[in-house]
């Protein structure tokens, strides 16, 4: 089956549908079956619309960040629990930097992302 016509609400060859979906019509497309000879018109419709706040750019790069890539993460010395978690998972203090290098998937793993500080 092939799609020919991808239509937004308003443009010729939706206006019925405008009118019986209104404000929750996306769009209409025309899909092509050869096999069958058939022609089908489909909608696509909003089903519900919740409240969202989309992710800050900071967020979006961490979410995209691999598990593998070295960051920098901030753990204050009087943490020792946690830094001797750190230090069991792999990760290395760097003096220069006054912070702690591990991957990022263990960072996110202990929970230490809103530590993180930057990228090596």
């Amino acid at each position: 089956m092939e799609t020919r016509l991808h239509l937004k609400p308003g443009q010729n060859g939706t206006k019925q549908r405008v009118q019986k979906y209104g404000e929750r019509l996306v769009c209409v497309r025309y899909r092509y079956d050869s096999e069958a000879g058939l022609r089908h018109k489909t909608v696509e419709l909003i089903e519900e619309s919740v409240p969202w706040q989309p992710a800050s750019s900071r967020e979006q790069h961490l979410m995209r960040r691999a598990a593998e890539e070295p960051v920098l993460v901030k753990i204050d010395y009087r943490e020792r629990e946690l830094r001797e978690q750190v230090r069991q998972a792999g990760g290395r203090w760097q003096p220069v930097e006054r912070a702690w290098v591990l991957p990022y998937g263990v960072a996110t793993r202990l929970g230490l992302t809103a530590r993180i500080v930057g990228d090596i």
